[in-house]
């Protein structure tokens, strides 16, 4: 059985569960995930028989499964001379498809009942195989080697983007492919973010941990043109695409020492993740991870800038995979469990007002043990100043 083999069965898994008879894959990353490589098509996903590949483009593609056709209405026609019968329910990636081609999907099976089926796919995709977390493996060793010369990077008098356009950069050269591939449509970034300063604290409309302003309102989050200067926090959170699954990892570095208070508020962070960590076992509930997160932090009274200050994020960590942002999501309201082969980010951050952001991320792998660290770097701040 080959990797994509396992990756359809785990989807037939979910698709009986939801009761669907078929399941109609088009989008770029559920493709990778059950077809090893991007297309412009359709993956048709029965319960019972095999599964058919109906490509536009790219041409040249063979085998058994594949099925060159023009437009998506030629499939049910495939499927009927070929004697296979039509679902009386279809799933379909309602959070990931336009309405125009929910309705057109619709019409080409009139006789079935569609199901949006994003949710039971992300589910599939959140346990990993032991060859997707060798891929997460190898990623983190790359993502942290980079993140290690960034000290070497840094130049008095620098903007937080130009030390970000160097980051991105040594990111590209590491061999990251460079898309952040993010789960929702309305989410977007490049490579990663870079928050120097009180940027850190600037709102954006996007649901990441924290935001930015950005440089630009087309682009509304990260580096908005800071000047880097004595006493700042720059927190960087690039996105390791090194092999098609992601790894994220932010180090929070500094302008010279720090303020008492943004020390204390990383030390707190560490211990978050430490606690995070010591609970992220097989079993444990999503969201009780988030409370005792929330909880440290109104012990050690920073509640009020935990996860950002006018604005802050309801969650302390999400599964990481194809997407930055899968399944799970340590967060409020979030009753999913742990299973082994789950991957996590961590990502405690406090915002410090005159400062900037301080904290950790890192990338995990839930075992039967607990979970292990895979992005290997100090998880302390780094002073640009003193490491060059």
């Amino acid at each position: 059985m080959t990797e994509q083999d396992i990756h359809i069965e785990k989807i037939r898994i979910q698709m009986e569960a939801a009761g669907a008879d078929a399941c109609l894959i088009t989008s770029n990353a559920n493709l990778f995930y059950a077809v090893g490589q991007v297309v412009m098509g359709y993956l048709y996903i029965s319960r019972q028989h095999e599964p058919l590949l109906f490509v536009r483009r790219p041409v040249g593609l063979s085998g058994e499964r594949v099925i060159y056709v023009r437009k998506p209405e030629e499939i049910a026609e495939i499927l009927t001379k070929r004697g296979l019968p039509h679902p009386a329910t279809l799933m379909l990636e309602g959070d990931s498809i336009t309405h125009s081609e929910w309705l057109r999907y619709e019409n080409i099976f009139p006789d079935s009942k569609p199901i949006n089926g994003t949710t039971a796919i992300r589910k599939a995709r959140s346990v990993k195989t032991a060859r997707e977390i060798e891929l997460f493996r190898q990623s983190g060793k790359i993502h942290a080697e980079v993140y290690r010369h960034i000290p070497q990077l840094y130049r008095s008098g620098m903007t937080d983007v130009e030390l970000s356009i160097e980051i991105e950069r040594a990111m590209r050269l590491g061999g990251s492919y460079g898309i952040f591939r993010v789960f929702g449509q309305s989410m977007e970034i490049f490579v990663g973010s870079l928050l120097a300063g009180d940027n850190a604290a600037a709102p954006s409309p996007y649901d990441f941990g924290l935001g930015g302003q950005g440089q630009h309102p087309s682009l509304p989050v990260g580096a908005n043109g800071t000047l880097l200067r004595e006493g700042m926090a720059v927190m960087v959170d690039m996105g390791g695409n090194f092999t098609g699954y992601m790894t994220d990892m932010t180090r929070t570095f500094s302008i010279g020492k720090l303020p008492d208070k943004a020390c204390f508020a990383h030390q707190t962070a560490l211990e978050i993740q430490n606690e995070a960590v010591r609970m992220a076992r097989p079993g444990a509930v999503c969201e009780d991870i988030w409370q005792r997160a929330l909880d440290i932090a109104a012990e050690r009274g920073l509640k009020d800038c935990f996860m950002g200050i006018s604005q802050q994020a309801k969650f302390v960590g999400h599964g990481v995979g194809i997407e930055i942002n899968e399944l799970p999501v340590l967060g409020a309201r979030s009753q999913m469990t742990l299973e082994t082969g789950m991957m996590l980010a961590v990502e405690p951050k406090f915002v410090i007002e005159g400062v900037g952001a301080v904290g950790i991320e890192n990338t995990f792998v839930v075992t039967e043990a607990g979970s292990e660290k895979i992005t290997m770097l100090d998880d302390g701040i780094i002073d640009l100043t003193e490491n060059r």
